[in-house]
């Protein structure tokens, strides 16, 4: 396997984690947003999209972190990151798919760029809009935890999609000073997960292309 990732991108920072909690190793490629190395012509065969992570398998390009996961979740099954509970199962991903598809696009490097450079909104302002949505998302997220709350975790003492999930988007949130005594289950839940090597080998200032 090969994973195309970028030390800061959430949606790569999910990948990193599920890999290392299915015990799974990938060689990597590293592409650096920022530098707009997703544009090349390179890497857009492999993913039109132009987004990360790609990951690729048996000369297989897939793409979108929960389409990955779920990928790896069927084919590498322990220890699971989905219950085996068909209710749990649903409220676990209801968690992760609140984060994925309702916080984090909006907040997506494309977007701010596109905020900037078109609609010509200054920094301040659209730091503004990047923390407005996290509020926004992590105020019903954090009632939802706060109700299932018999372990360490978002549900019980085992990572599932739901962990993989909130804790890069809790690391996006400090990067902006987004603040966190709202949300005391959020904040308790992420503590828990960065003290597993699964989620500590995969946080972003430990990636070989992090900048210092």
């Amino acid at each position: 396997m090969i994973l195309h990732d970028y030390f800061r991108s959430s949606a790569a920072y999910r990948v990193r984690i599920a890999l290392n909690v299915k015990g799974l190793e990938a060689d990597r490629r590293f592409v650096h947003l920022r530098k707009g190395e997703q544009r090349a012509a390179g890497y857009l065969a492999l993913n039109p999209q132009g987004l990360v992570p790609t990951l690729v398998v048996d000369g297989t390009p897939l793409t979108q972190s929960l389409a990955i996961i779920e990928y790896l979740e069927e084919t590498h099954p322990q220890p699971r990151i989905l219950p085996s509970d068909a209710k749990e199962r649903a409220w676990v991903r209801s968690i992760a798919l609140a984060i994925a598809c309702d916080i984090h696009p909006l907040n997506n490097l494309r977007i701010l760029k596109y905020l900037d450079r078109v609609l010509q909104i200054d920094e301040p302002r659209r730091d503004e809009w990047y923390r407005h949505w996290v509020e926004e998302g992590f105020a019903a997220i954090e009632p939802q935890l706060a109700a299932r709350a018999q372990g360490t975790l978002c549900l019980g003492d085992t990572p599932t999609l739901a962990d993989i999930c909130l804790v890069p988007q809790v690391a996006n949130a400090h990067r902006l000073k987004v603040p966190m005594e709202p949300y005391p289950r959020i904040r308790a839940i992420n503590e828990a997960c960065l003290r597993l090597p699964a989620f500590d080998r995969a946080r972003p200032e430990n990636q070989p292309d992090a900048e210092r």
